[in-house]
C-alpha cells in the first residue's frame, strides 16, 4: 500500500496524466486549469477562454511580449533541460514547427526551473529555431491561473484569437501536436 501511494505521488509530481478531463472556463472568461484535453481534442470554440498576456526575456537575452504572437496559432511548451521527457519532445516540436510555421503557427518555449547556460546549450545542440523565454521561477506558468507550474513538460495551444484551445500536462507526440494544429488551422 505504501509503495503504491509513493508511486502515485511520483506520477502526479512528474506531470503525467491520462489525458482525460477538460478546461473549466466557467469563471468569468478567465483561463482556469482543471485537466488536460483528451488526445486529438480541442476545446469547443464557444468554450475557449483568453490566455493571459505576459512578457519575459528570451534565452538569447532579447525582450519578449506575448502580443507579438497576436493572430497566430501558438504552441506554448513549458520545458526544462533537466527534464528527460522534454529532451525527447522538444526536437519533435521543432519538426512540427518546421512543417507549419508558414501557416501562421508560432511556437514558444518557456524554460522553467533551469540554468540559462544549460537551456541555451540544449537549444543549440538540438538546432531548435523557435524562441524560448527563460523563466527560472515559473512566473509565466503562474500567469495561467491554476496552471500546474510544476508539471513539466506541459503544453498550451492557443487559437488565432489568443484563446486556450488545448492543454497537455504530459509529453505531446508529434502526430498528436500536428493533429491539433491542423484542426486549428482549418478553423481559420
Amino acid at each position: 500500500m505504501r509503495k503504491a501511494l509513493l508511486i502515485l505521488v511520483l506520477i502526479l509530481l512528474s506531470g503525467c496524466t491520462t489525458g482525460s478531463g477538460a478546461v473549466n472556463v466557467s469563471n468569468g472568461g478567465e483561463f482556469r486549469f482543471v485537466a488536460g484535453t483528451p488526445d486529438g481534442d480541442v476545446i469547443d470554440e464557444s468554450d475557449r477562454a483568453s490566455a493571459p498576456d505576459f512578457t519575459g526575456v528570451l534565452l538569447d537575452g532579447s525582450d519578449f511580449d506575448s502580443s507579438s504572437l497576436s493572430g497566430d496559432i501558438v504552441v506554448i511548451n513549458f520545458w526544462g533541460s533537466w527534464c528527460a521527457p522534454c529532451r525527447l519532445e522538444t526536437p519533435e516540436f521543432q519538426r512540427v514547427y518546421d512543417e507549419v510555421s508558414a501557416e501562421g503557427v508560432s511556437f514558444l518555449g518557456v524554460n522553467v526551473k533551469d540554468d540559462r547556460q544549460l537551456a541555451q546549450a540544449f537549444f543549440e545542440d538540438n538546432n531548435i529555431s523557435y524562441p524560448s523565454v527563460f523563466d527560472p521561477r515559473g512566473e509565466i506558468a503562474l500567469a495561467f491561473r491554476d496552471y500546474p507550474a510544476n508539471a513539466i513538460p506541459s503544453t498550451i495551444i492557443l487559437d488565432r484569437d489568443g484563446r486556450v484551445a488545448a492543454v497537455y500536462v504530459s509529453v505531446v507526440e508529434d502526430e498528436e501536436l500536428r493533429r491539433v494544429v491542423d484542426t486549428l488551422v482549418a478553423q481559420g
